[in-house]
């Protein structure tokens, strides 16, 4: 029987490359990172197209590379944290795969990532706020798309690939 596509939603920092590479080995499914790939296929980082395109711009480019890998199969994809806020990413996302949500809490984010450059979202004054706010829109819209729902929340990856590999068995069955 074939592998189901497994996307991986959730906010920043919360591991959803890591985890998935990890779950594309153990499935022997390809893996693919949607940020990664949209950078490949501009030749430029997510920041730049943020400041020359907004962010409106970058959600056009992520909604069409959404359309695109969605229709692959066999793939775990890691999706950008805001990938949910469009109604066509969270409809395709549903209806192609097994949508995971990779939860964590907002201190673990900014522990996460508040170092990281390449988070244009974060570059403000107060990226803890900005955090915040990120996550009360954004957490129904991952809850909703999702078919489980799994806390990253100071854990290591093999925990939390153990359960997912767990919930993936009990919704084969």
């Amino acid at each position: 029987m074939r592998t189901q596509n497994l996307f991986l939603i959730g906010p920043m920092g919360a591991g959803k490359t890591t985890v998935g590479k990890q779950l594309a080995e153990y499935f022997h499914m390809e893996f693919i990172d949607s940020d990664h790939e949209i950078q490949r296929r501009t030749g430029v980082d997510i920041p730049t197209i943020f400041e020359f395109e907004g962010e409106s711009g970058f959600r056009q480019r992520e909604g069409a590379v959404i359309e695109e890998l969605t229709a692959r199969e066999g793939i775990v994809l890691a999706t950008g944290g805001g990938v949910i806020m469009g109604d066509e990413n969270r409809r395709l996302l549903s209806a192609r795969g097994v949508v995971i949500y990779l939860y964590c809490s907002v201190r673990q984010q900014y522990e996460r990532t508040h170092r990281d450059k390449n988070r244009p979202l974060l570059n403000t004054p107060d990226p803890m706020a900005r955090l915040n706010e990120l996550m009360l829109v954004r957490d129904p819209l991952y809850r909703q798309a999702a078919d489980m729902v799994v806390s990253t929340e100071g854990r290591n990856t093999h925990s939390v690939v153990q359960d997912i590999r767990k919930s993936l068995d009990k919704l084969r069955q």
